[in-house]
């Protein structure tokens, strides 16, 4: 079966996922996607491993190498190696402009506008919430 999403790596970014894996105080899971990412390059410099190789070789599912490459070629390789920010991390932050604390509504609306997911009500991040404290 063909894949679906090809990832095929500029040098620039190349050489920026060669620096992670490289460098000695980087997070576990950055070096791991960075180094997967390096091996599931289909370009003329890449070595275009297969999913089930790369799994094997660096502790993963097939599954979330499909959804990696997934990611790498919609918003770019390197944004692998970025987490989204928290929803606790969210709520504990400063209120928007004319508000004193964060609403259940204001953190759905806000989590929508930061593309974090496409839709959420607030009652969804009332029970996200509720599991976290």
């Amino acid at each position: 079966m063909a894949k679906k999403y090809v990832l095929k790596l500029t040098l620039a970014e190349r050489a920026e996922l060669e620096l992670v894996v490289k460098k000695a105080k980087t997070a576990a899971w950055k070096v791991q996607r960075a180094q997967a990412l390096l091996k599931c390059d289909q370009s003329a410099e890449g070595p275009g491993w297969i999913d089930e190789d790369i799994a094997a070789a660096y502790g993963c599912t097939t599954r979330s190498l499909e959804s990696w490459r997934k990611q790498a070629v919609e918003q770019g390789p390197l944004s692998l190696l970025e987490r989204k920010p928290r929803l606790t991390a969210l709520a504990c932050s400063k209120p928007p402009q004319g508000f004193a604390r964060w609403t259940l509504r204001l953190l759905a609306e806000h989590l929508v506008e930061l593309e974090i997911v496409d839709s959420v009500s607030h009652e969804t991040v009332r029970r996200a919430m509720k599991k976290t404290s």
